[in-house]
């Protein structure tokens, strides 16, 4: 038997055949396309579904069961998405729909939790008994792993890790507050900081923006890691704070939850060495533990986007 999982995502959706030894065999996709009605979203999936079946020349009897990773407040229990503010979805009953469309076992998990699940079975946190993955995209995602289960709180809105002040009375997040972690060591964060030193240079030349065509809005999250490369000091300069946020952010996870593994993904953690060395440096000089012999490992996510559909294929 397989097992099936999809990745419902703001931009896309994706579904994927997933066999016994953690791997895809196959893979459809399309457009999320929203905001449009929840019917529609659940039409989409259902045909992605069946595609990547299709694709991986089984038939649907072959599927003992289809788990979705969603982003925003979701209840497994009820089968209900709760909130989700990027998708624009409200106490949809995402499950009961799609077992309308394919009548199977279906599960729902937030998408960040799931992606931990996928890189505690079979990617960077395999063979840990605790784990957090954490994700570094327009947000910071967060999933907690402990003694192999999902921690999601007695709410089932738990490891929002992105949402820890970090800075008091700072700057504000799209969740209300003020100095949450993810304003500052997301990609967008970082994106922010970028632009932030580029207008500020006393200079009439910036190595930041010359990378950019000259064109401040396609700065991205690469931008300040490569021209740091290339000896840009302001570049320099950029990355050092970026990193000073982010360790500020993994050091408290590393003291309250003391995982095996701590594994970072999303689109900033394909600066590898570039990014997770300084981290590193500053984690074992802040770190509680500094004194113990058996100290969390720190390491990049190495499954990417399929994490989450392997996570939500394996989901109970």
């Amino acid at each position: 038997m397989y097992r099936l999982g999809i990745d419902l995502g703001g931009t896309n959706i994706v579904a994927g055949v997933v066999n016994k030894d953690y791997k895809i065999i196959s893979k459809a996709s399309c457009k999320t396309q929203v905001p449009r009605p929840e019917s529609e979203i659940c039409d989409s999936m259902a045909e992605v579904a069946l595609k990547a079946i299709d694709k991986a020349k089984i038939t649907l009897d072959e599927i003992s069961s289809i788990g979705i990773g969603v982003p925003g407040a979701v209840n497994p229990k009820t089968g209900v998405i709760e909130y989700s503010a990027n998708l624009f979805f409200h106490n949809w009953e995402v499950v009961k729909m799609m077992k309308e469309r394919i009548d199977k076992n279906i599960i729902i998990e937030n998408d960040a939790n799931a992606a931990a699940l996928g890189e505690y079975l079979a990617g960077s946190a395999k063979g840990a008994k605790n784990a957090v993955a954490i994700t570094l995209g327009t947000g910071v995602g967060g999933g907690i792993i402990i003694n192999g289960k999902i921690y999601s709180g007695s709410n089932f809105a738990g490891a929002e890790l992105g949402h820890m002040v970090i800075v008091k009375d700072g700057k504000e997040c799209a969740c209300g507050r003020h100095g949450c972690w993810e304003t500052y060591a997301s990609a967008t964060g970082l994106i922010n900081l970028t632009k932030q030193k580029i207008l500020s240079e006393k200079l009439d030349f910036s190595y930041m923006l010359k990378i950019c065509d000259g064109d401040i809005n396609k700065v991205n999250g690469k931008t300040a890691f490569t021209a740091m490369v290339d000896g840009d000091p302001a570049a320099q300069e950029v990355v050092d704070e970026y990193v000073g946020y982010l360790a500020t952010g993994l050091v408290n996870i590393i003291n309250i939850f003391q995982p095996d593994v701590l594994c970072v993904g999303g689109g900033v953690s394909n600066q590898g060495e570039n990014l997770l060395g300084p981290v590193r440096a500053i984690i074992e000089k802040e770190r509680y533990t500094k004194h113990n012999d058996k100290q969390t490992v720190i390491c990049q996510a190495s499954l990417g986007n399929d994490a989450g559909i392997i996570g939500a294929a394996y989901l109970d």
